[in-house]
């Protein structure tokens, strides 16, 4: 069941922050101000052009910047399965979850429903992409007002999700790790993986955010300078569109794991009556920086909580599904050892006859760090897509940085954005 996060001396929202324009549309000169698109502050690509009032923000036009530039052209040249490596590039501060939604809306086009162990190894690592996304966010969060000790506390700890993601796929940093229909390889071992996670949940992961939370959570200077700062209200949340840490911190209660279920945290994700995960959805109602960044805080919990579920779970059986057409490759020993496991090899890799998606059009998405990440397909029966849109959560929530920072003081964007958490990449168009 979703609960409230509130802070136990939560600032009210400063009613000039919202009234100062209007009061002083006609007074002082206008400065124009670029912030990025190369600053510290804003980590990535993205420009601001501020038209300041003194020190004041009056308005703001936000640019998306290029730091890559095609990404939905490029599905309608590449198969369904080398797609991935184009998706793992959006946000690339967890690009498993970006391998995972891709492939969930590919098998919901196909019909395909992948294998337990499949379902059960998805779910760890997308909530280990929540945590490596989360941490690298609230870490930046401290970096930006001052805080490095906070960022060091949470940027260390990713180094060993990325030993965990390369145990897995053989990739730190851009793992390509899902396939349609499954994975690219079974776990190199089941063991030594089971290890390294239960230390990251148990122990690393816990020690950092204790670091972290005494540093940053009632730090006179961390909350005067986000608390009251960048405020939205719960409509204002649903008329943006927002989702994710952005929209639960104004007090909107939805998560796609909850309210569209998949994966295990739906019933029955193992064709035995398995029940569904069991996690809290944090939700604040504050809706300023602070909210969102106790938010992300919580939901890193939440992760883990997750986790500790599923480790010691882990079925046995194929990582690949092989009943709904021969859409998944075939394992290496079919390859190497009969004719059938060659041929279907062959066509999958070398002719793409393999694939036989229908002629259709269809939406999948997931609940990602940043909110919904959702891939709408249209499929004209041919081994790539025809038409490929992505729905990337960080192009919604950057949309309202104007409605945030106007008002405020111009100290006040660093806050701001690090609230948001902008990925440069998701916002290629």
């Amino acid at each position: 069941m979703p609960y409230t996060l509130k802070p136990d001396d939560a600032l009210t929202v400063d009613a000039d922050h919202t009234g100062y324009l209007k009061a002083h549309a006609d007074t002082g000169d206008r400065w124009v101000l670029n912030f990025g698109p190369q600053h510290p502050a804003t980590h990535t690509t993205l420009r601001l052009v501020m038209e300041l009032d003194g020190e004041r923000i009056a308005r703001v036009t936000p640019h998306i910047g290029y730091l890559h530039s095609g990404f939905e052209k490029l599905a309608e040249s590449l198969d369904y399965n080398q797609y991935v490596t184009i998706v793992s590039r959006m946000d690339y501060l967890s690009p498993i979850s970006n391998d995972i939604c891709w492939h969930h809306c590919v098998e919901k086009l196909f019909g395909i429903d992948v294998t337990p162990r499949c379902k059960v190894l998805r779910t760890i690592m997308a909530e280990i992409g929540r945590i490596q996304n989360h941490l690298l966010c609230v870490g930046a969060a401290g970096l930006d007002l001052n805080a490095f000790t906070g960022f060091i506390y949470a940027f260390n700890v990713r180094e060993k999700i990325y030993d965990i993601v390369d145990f897995v796929s053989g990739q730190r940093f851009h793992p390509d790790w899902t396939r349609v229909g499954g994975l690219m390889q079974d776990l190199p071992d089941e063991e030594t993986f089971k290890t390294m996670v239960k230390a990251l949940i148990n122990s690393e992961v816990p020690k950092a955010l204790a670091d972290l939370e005494g540093l940053l959570n009632r730090n006179r200077i961390f909350m005067d300078r986000t608390q009251g700062i960048g405020v939205l209200t719960k409509e204002e949340a649903i008329a943006f569109s927002l989702s994710g840490p952005m929209a639960r911190g104004s007090g909107v209660v939805r998560d796609l794991r909850k309210d569209e279920p998949y994966l295990c945290y739906a019933n029955n994700w193992d064709g035995q009556g398995a029940e569904a995960v069991k996690f809290k959805v944090p939700v604040a109602d504050g809706g300023d920086a602070y909210c969102r960044y106790l938010v992300r805080v919580e939901e890193i919990k939440q992760s883990c909580a997750i986790i500790a579920q599923l480790i010691d779970r882990i079925p046995a059986g194929p990582i690949d599904t092989f009943a709904d057409g021969k859409v998944a490759k075939p394992p290496k020993k079919d390859v190497y050892g009969s004719i059938e496991g060659l041929i279907q090899h062959f066509e999958l890799i070398m002719s793409n006859r393999g694939w036989k998606p229908p002629v259709a059009e269809c939406y999948g998405a997931q609940e990602t760090a940043n909110g919904e990440l959702g891939y709408y397909i249209v499929s004209d029966g041919g081994p790539r897509s025809w038409r490929v849109k992505c729905r990337p959560p960080s192009f919604i929530n950057y949309s309202v940085v104007a409605k945030l920072a106007e008002g405020h003081l111009l100290s006040d964007i660093v806050a701001v954005i690090g609230s948001i958490n902008v990925v440069a990449a998701e916002l290629d168009r």
